[in-house]
Parts: structure tokens; C-alpha cells; sequence
């Protein structure tokens, strides 16, 4: 290269040259794995769309638990318009991630991960979606901000406020569940949010990685959760109220006291503490160091499950199990065994997922999250069958339970709320 052409090479037009085909380059490599989504969710109502992108070559997609919630039916159409059917694999709304799969022989174009721990405020930020219903466009800018908060409008479900990554490369309606990409084409987030004043929220993607592995292993996300009111004080965290009959009230813990260490660390404020429990083994006891009346003890305290309402998941109060015995069950997904500490991969039956106050089955001092074997003797391997059973046995006074809790396999005698 001659002294001229050196110098040509390195001016301004060259130098924006270069940029240019570089994002360029990134979005050819990229927009095959980038997936344009059409959700029928009522045949009284219009379609809606949404975006998502290929992040195994089997076939797994990432978008937004918002895009697929209620889905009827998923059509998935990529860039070179072939078109599939999609099932919803997981779906967690409480970081607004779900996974959906799409299948053929050949193998499909991925996207990598990158770590979003390592996304530095000011890089260039890419994303792709379909925004308004014009497929895989493109919009640029850079990372404005780290660990930004979002609070939704009023909602019961444990929310996920410090995840995101803020951008000005906007998203509308359409692009929700695209890839955010740095300038190596990594995806660092999942576009999720337009809250206004030209800025993009998406998701981390250490946080989507994460969730996406656990809602293919399980279906679902099973957390931690200690049933407690807690506030923040300058000492640590304070107990407000203890519901009765869970584990953390029959372990000890009291109003008023103030958690100080959990599991021999330094508890953070009541979010982050939330977030630090949700990530324990369901069933198994942790150290707690609280202060009461200014005096230090240690307590040994339950993990529970988090309730359903927590995590979006409603009560079927129209069952028979519901309405007869006051208990909200659930079917046990695989894997459950691996977060139950009381569980393992042998056993069969349905998990009590709620105990209605007041009811025959909370009389009865059935817990919460234990596992339901039998019903009179009668193997319980489905949610259907504990149906039919209280279905066709409206006339008896009492059924016999056997359950699998935190206490170990018991009988418990029930007396059925229509005698």
C-alpha cells in the first residue's frame, strides 16, 4: 500500500466507511437467527406480534413472557420466510422471559450470549425486530446506563426492577423479545420496554441465560420465599409480620425481629434479600441471625416456595379440590425434585401449591408445597384423578391423604366441607 492510499485509507469518510460495513456485516450474520412472531390468543381478537431470536441451533427462542402470555398458537417466521409452528417451552412472568421451540432436521442459525456483567456504558447497542409490522428492522445507538430499575404499573408479582440495560436504540410495539447485540453481534439483552423520552429497557442477557436454561430443564422457574413482612431498618432488615402456620413462623422467626445474617452472610436491603431467597432450596433450612431485644440469636429457619399469586400463576377456584377441600394443586413438572429438598426423582404424585384459609384442608394442617400421594389409598398420579375422585365421592364424610412434606410422609385425615 503506497503512501497515498495509506493516508486515503484513514480519513473521515474511510474511517465512518469501515463502521458502516462493520454494523452492516452484523446484521447479515444476524438476521437469520432473528424471528418474527405471530400469537393467536382469542379468535374474538387480532392477532399480535412480537419479535425473538434462535439461541440454540435445536431450535430454542428467546422473547418476552408478555409476547406469548395466553398464546392460542405461536406461528414463528424467520428471515428467509419459511414459516413453523411454535410451543411455549416456559414462561416466566416475573422476569418477562419465555422460551419457545421450533423444530425441523436441519439445524438452525443461533445467536451467542455474551455476558452482560462485562457490557460497558457508552458501547454501541443493536437491535433487531419487528417493529409496527416491518420484519427485522434494524435501529442503532449505545448503552446509556446499567442496572436501571423499572417499576410496572401495580401488580403482585415479584418483579425483577434492577435487570435492565437502557439504550437509545428504540423499539415499538412488535420489537418486544428481539436481541439487543453489541458490535461482535453478541446478544447482550432482550429489548423489552419503550418507557418513553427515546430509551429501549431490555433485559440482561446473564438473567435471560439463566432463566432460559431453567424454563427448558423444568418448564418453569421454582423460587424461594420466606412468608414474611419485612421492611428495611439501618440495623438490617425488620419482620412486620409472620404468617402463621408456615415454616418460617413455626421455625421461630417473630415480629419485630431484625435479620441481620442470612446464612452467614450479610443480609442487603429487602430486595435484595428477596432475591438472595429465592434462590434456596425449597424445604431446607438456613441460619438466620436476628436481633431481638437487642440481643443476638440464631435461628434455623424453612424455605417455602413462592406463592402462585407471586409468580403470575392464578388459582383454579372452579375445581372440585378447591371447592371440597380447600387445596389448589399443581402437576409435578420434572426436575421439581432438584429444588425440593424433601423430594426425589422417584417420587409420583401432585404438589399442594395452595391451602385456602379456613378451609377443611387447612383445619387439617396440611402444608403448603407438599406432595400428594394418595387419596384413600388411591395412587394420585395426575390432577385429574384427585378430581374425579372427590367428584364421584361427594357422599363421604372424611377422605385419608398421604402427603410428603418437609415433615416427612404422613396420613392426614380430612373432612370434606360438603358434609
Amino acid at each position: 500500500m503506497n503512501i497515498k492510499r495509506f493516508l486515503r485509507y484513514f480519513t473521515d469518510f474511510g474511517i465512518l466507511s469501515s463502521f458502516e460495513n462493520a454494523i452492516t456485516k452484523i446484521v447479515d450474520r444476524s438476521r437469520p437467527a432473528v424471528v418474527s412472531l405471530t400469537i393467536k390468543k382469542d379468535q374474538q381478537k387480532k392477532n399480535t406480534t412480537g419479535s425473538g431470536f434462535i439461541f440454540q441451533k435445536d431450535g430454542h427462542i428467546l422473547t418476552n413472557a408478555h409476547v406469548v402470555n395466553g398464546a392460542k398458537s405461536i406461528s414463528v417466521r424467520l428471515f428467509d420466510s419459511s414459516t413453523f409452528d411454535a410451543k411455549v417451552v416456559g414462561s416466566d412472568p416475573n422476569t418477562d422471559i419465555a422460551v419457545i421451540k421450533i423444530q425441523r432436521d436441519k439445524k438452525f442459525p443461533f445467536l451467542s450470549i455474551a455476558e452482560s456483567k462485562r457490557v460497558r456504558v457508552g458501547q454501541f447497542a443493536i437491535t433487531i425486530g419487528d417493529p409496527i409490522g416491518y420484519r427485522h428492522t434494524v435501529t442503532a445507538g449505545i448503552v446509556g446506563g446499567k442496572d436501571r430499575c423499572y417499576h410496572p404499573k401495580k401488580t403482585e408479582l415479584f418483579q425483577y426492577h434492577n435487570n435492565y440495560i437502557r439504550t437509545d436504540a428504540w423499539i415499538n410495539p412488535g420489537s418486544s423479545g428481539g436481541p439487543l447485540l453489541n458490535i461482535q453481534g453478541e446478544v447482550i439483552g432482550i429489548t423489552s420496554l419503550n418507557p418513553g423520552e427515546g430509551s429501549t429497557l431490555a433485559i440482561n442477557s446473564d438473567l435471560a441465560k439463566t432463566i432460559g436454561h431453567q424454563l427448558i430443564a423444568h418448564g418453569r422457574v421454582i423460587r424461594g420465599y420466606i412468608d414474611a413482612d419485612m421492611q428495611n431498618v439501618p440495623q438490617g432488615i425488620k419482620i412486620t409480620n409472620v404468617q402463621p402456620d408456615t415454616p418460617a413462623f413455626q421455625c421461630g422467626l417473630k415480629p419485630d425481629d431484625i435479620i441481620v445474617e442470612f446464612d452467614e452472610e450479610k443480609v442487603p436491603k429487602c430486595y435484595g434479600f428477596r432475591l438472595m431467597v429465592a434462590e434456596c432450596q425449597i424445604g431446607k433450612q438456613y441460619p438466620i441471625k436476628v436481633l431481638r431485644q437487642e440481643q443476638e440469636i440464631t435461628l434455623n429457619v424453612a424455605i417455602d416456595e413462592m406463592p402462585p399469586e407471586l409468580v403470575g400463576r392464578s388459582v383454579k377456584t372452579e375445581s372440585v379440590s378447591w371447592k371440597t377441600l380447600g387445596l389448589a394443586v399443581r402437576k409435578l413438572e420434572n426436575g421439581t425434585f432438584q429444588r425440593y429438598t424433601y423430594l426425589s426423582e422417584e417420587d409420583r404424585g401432585i404438589i399442594i401449591e395452595k391451602v385456602k384459609k379456613g378451609s377443611p384442608g387447612s383445619n387439617a394442617n396440611i402444608p403448603r408445597n407438599a406432595l400428594l400421594i394418595a387419596i384413600n389409598g388411591q395412587e394420585i398420579v395426575d390432577v385429574q384423578t384427585l378430581e374425579t375422585f372427590l367428584q364421584d365421592k361427594q357422599d363421604i364424610p372424611n377422605v385419608t391423604l398421604d402427603i410428603k412434606s418437609i415433615r416427612g410422609i404422613e396420613k392426614v385425615t380430612v373432612a370434606l366441607s360438603n358434609n
